[in-house]
């Protein structure tokens, strides 16, 4: 029988994968990380605080209710209204871990998308901005562009951040409840 801790991250997603390893790789260093599509029960393109923190919680709650797993993951991204920023919203990352009793939530940094994926993504209806993003992304000339693997995150800075990085920040945030369980009540909503 492994040791490890077992993980089932509500996605695919390569990056999301990786991000989860990334996470939690420091405090955790023996993971078994398990792959399963979890809807996220929002829209295609969250906006707001409110849907993005529900889609990542509903994928690691299903994620957990299919079984096998110490702990779940399910991690969303989506745009967050902003006005001080210029086209007036902000992409935010979002993990939720979750054991069955306690849920950690994190954060990642945030970027503004370029004005001309924005609008799309925040008209009705709302396009998937990376779709958006992917069909208008053209690299500066001398720019490195690692392509989609990295990311829209990853692209944009030339593989210096990519998806998988960036994720990772939430993750770790997330797991804060669960490295100081003294800290932190079994309160979970």
């Amino acid at each position: 029988m492994s040791d490890a801790l077992r993980v089932r991250v509500g996605s695919r997603n390569p990056a999301k994968l990786s991000a989860v390893r990334l996470g939690l790789a420091a405090f955790y260093p023996r993971l078994e990380i398990e792959s399963g599509d979890a809807e996220s029960g929002v829209d295609e393109q969250p906006i707001g605080f409110s849907e993005i923190v529900e889609g990542a919680r509903n994928r690691a709650r299903l994620s957990y209710a299919r079984g096998n797993c110490e702990l779940a993951a399910g991690i969303e991204d989506g745009l967050v209204p902003l006005s001080e920023v210029p086209t007036g919203f902000i992409n935010i990352g979002c993990c939720v871990l979750f054991d069955g009793k306690r849920e950690g939530v994190g954060f990642t940094a945030g970027f503004e998308y370029p004005p001309d994926c924005v609008g799309p993504a925040t008209r009705s209806p709302r396009k998937p901005i990376g779709g958006v993003f992917d069909a208008s992304y053209s690299p500066p000339a001398g720019f490195d562009d690692p392509g989609t693997g990295a990311g829209n995150i990853g692209r944009l800075t030339g593989g210096h951040l990519t998806r998988a990085e960036y994720g990772a920040q939430a993750v770790t945030c997330a797991a804060l409840r669960f490295l100081h369980p003294d800290l932190y009540p079994e309160v979970s909503p």
